[in-house]
């Protein structure tokens, strides 16, 4: 499995009530094609061999012949199929019957897992007929041969570590003690769910938020399977509400009363890499945990072969796709900024706030958010100092968009030209000023730092910080220039989100502040730091130097924060942005950013203070921790 992803299937076939014969033979076609479909997981309804509803049939002897004759067939149509199968069967073991969960593969049956909370209220009335699960592994007769029985089997892939499930049935998830707690701390990273759930009025919407809500508490895969319509009688109906679910989203679901089938991949290798991540906590503390003893694990063989993938990488998984979710995100984020500062403020007693504005989207980011701690203390917006200083790349939409934007939002603007401070700077250190290189650039970077800081000074105040968390990433950032303030606000935000928070709160203030804030979003990203062209445009164009940032932060998401390898970020992005990046120019830009990245850690070990808004930042005090002397060997040999 080149990628660590499981090609997963949840399937409600159309059972008859009772009809043990119909109902394996529709059981039998669901696993095939499954099984054509690349299924190497797939899991069916509670009790679904003979229904879920046969009431007190569950105690004739006919029944139960019929159902463990429906097994063996189940079985015997699996032979030469390297497909984990979950289906749901009443059985009976040393004089009880139990509601079971019956794992087959390969003409095998490995194991049977007996549901352990049995509901008695309502509309159920299962302890009329089942026994629960005593918590200890035994073993059951199943025609002529003895397998493990229990609640704490464990299903692994011989051939992917990784790949390992577990099994719970139906109100075992809605309980509070959820068997699939202690599958998960035990080593399981996908728990598959036989179900058999009647529908009611909000019930869907419950149940959904369950499951999603079950696979981000224990970092697991989790598919649910319902039953369908076929169980519908007497009283009650049923919707075959199948729901596939990775670490707290929702990756499939089925409409309600459609009975069928839904596919998608889990990724056991990301799920493996999160839970390591947090190993501190909930995984980490298992051995001192209760119930996760005795234990016992199943081997069996998957196919070697990665099918298709059909799960959508987004191209900006910083930024939320729906429109209502990213305008709540959004508000949220620039709260958190503001908030983060206004404590800053608060506890330094600073008189004012001192901020570069380049005409940029970062300073104009970083202002917005100045503006908001500064309402929310009551503080007014004059003791803001805005100060534009025009150097020599500095063209005349930047500086004019710069003045613009102060003056709409009331800072006390300043305008401080560097050029002659940094000539003399050149003449003191003997540096030719017609040489564009990396000196003639970061002088200019370091000088406007140098005239923000002791403006602070003057004005008792702090110097925020513009940068983002992309160009800390890449390490785009001048060393005690631009690298250094007093205060980061925009220091764990991706490029790509910038944009839009600085549309959002554009769009929220109207007048001449939006019209200014929208001509800074069409402005061309650039540090200003060589002269313009002869027409005055920007000549100096960031992502044309260190790639596109819609790339870099696709990289920095899925090699950083979700722990992908090399090979598989470059296969993700691929995926996500054929059409729009050929393969070469998303390898060639891979590699600049691990090198970048690896390079340029020495800026990230000592960057300011600068609030957390997201579930990655790189600030050594936080999530970030990384030799600034490691080397990319490892990553870079990697890439394909």
């Amino acid at each position: 499995m080149q990628h660590g992803f499981v090609k997963v299937c949840s399937v409600t076939p159309k059972i008859h009530v009772a009809d043990v014969s119909h109902n394996t033979e529709v059981i039998i076609k669901a696993i095939k094609e499954a099984e054509r479909a690349g299924s190497q997981l797939t899991v069916l309804p509670e009790l679904c061999v003979c229904g879920y509803t046969c009431g007190d049939l569950f105690n004739q002897q006919a029944l139960l012949s019929a159902v463990e004759e429906g097994l063996m067939r189940i079985k015997d149509a699996t032979k030469g199929s390297l497909q984990l199968v979950f289906v749901g069967a009443p059985l009976s073991n040393l004089g009880r019957l139990y509601n079971c969960a019956v794992a087959i593969c390969n003409g095998e049956i490995l194991g049977v897992v007996p549901k352990t909370f049995i509901p008695n209220y309502g509309e159920f009335y299962e302890k009329r007929h089942f026994t629960a699960a005593d918590g200890h592994n035994s073993t059951i007769s199943i025609g002529n041969e003895r397998v493990p029985f229990g609640t704490k089997l464990i299903f692994q892939a011989e051939n992917l570590r990784q790949f390992t499930v577990a099994c719970e049935i139906c109100e075992d998830l809605w309980s509070p003690d959820s068997p699939s707690i202690y599958h998960a701390k035990a080593g399981a990273n996908i728990i598959v769910n036989l179900s058999c759930s009647d529908e009611t009025a909000g019930k869907a919407e419950y149940r959904r938020d369950l499951v999603r809500m079950q696979s981000g508490k224990l970092v697991c895969g989790y598919i649910y399977t319902d039953a369908g319509d076929g169980e519908s009688t007497t009283d009650m109906v049923f919707a075959g509400h199948d729901i596939i679910a990775e670490n707290a989203k929702i990756v499939a679901e089925s409409k309600l009363f459609e009975n069928g089938a839904i596919y998608s991949e889990i990724d056991v290798q990301a799920l493996e890499n999160e839970r390591r991540r947090m190993a501190s906590g909930f995984f980490g503390d298992c051995k001192d945990c209760e119930n996760t003893d005795g234990y016992q694990v199943i081997y069996f063989k998957t196919s070697e072969k990665e099918g298709e993938i059909t799960r959508d990488f987004p191209k900006m998984p910083f930024v939320p796709t729906n429109s209502d979710k990213l305008s709540e995100r959004t508000e949220l984020i620039l709260s958190i900024q503001a908030k983060g500062l206004e404590k800053r403020l608060k506890h330094t007693g600073a008189k004012t706030a001192v901020i570069g504005i380049s005409g940029g989207l970062d300073s104009a980011l970083a202002f917005l958010v100045t503006c908001r701690a500064f309402r929310a203390i009551n503080k007014p917006l004059s003791g803001i100092i805005a100060i534009t200083m025009p150097g020599f790349g500095t063209t005349g939409k930047t500086k004019g968009n710069s003045i613009a934007l102060i003056e709409a939002l009331g800072a006390s603007p300043k305008t401080i030209s560097i050029k002659d401070s940094v000539l003399k700077h050149f003449e003191d250190i003997g540096h030719d000023r017609d040489k564009t290189d990396v000196t003639y650039e970061n002088a200019q970077a370091r000088m406007r730092t140098l005239i923000l800081m002791d403006i602070a000074n003057q004005t008792g105040g702090i110097v925020i910080g513009t940068g983002d968390l992309s160009e800390l990433a890449l390490g785009w950032a001048t060393y005690n220039g631009d690298h250094m303030s007093m205060y980061a606000v925009n220091s764990s935000v991706p490029k790509t989100l910038v944009k839009h928070l600085v549309a959002y709160e554009a769009k929220k203030l109207g007048g001449e502040a939006e019209k200014v804030l929208n001509d800074i979003l069409s402005t061309e990203i650039s540090p200003e730091l060589l002269p313009p062209t002869s027409d005055g445009s920007i000549s100096q164009k960031t992502e044309d130097l260190v790639g596109p940032y819609i790339l870099h932060d696709f990289f920095l998401y899925y090699a950083i924060r979700m722990g992908y390898p090399p090979e598989k970020v470059q296969f993700a992005a691929e995926k996500a942005f054929a059409g729009d990046f050929d393969a070469v120019t998303i390898k060639k830009w891979l590699k600049n950013f691990y090198r970048r990245f690896f390079s340029q850690q020495f800026k990230r070990s000592c960057v300011p203070d600068g609030v957390k808004v997201g579930t990655l930042t790189l600030s050594p005090r936080g999530d970030w921790r990384m030799p600034s002397d490691a080397v990319a060997s490892v990553w870079l040999d990697n890439i394909d």
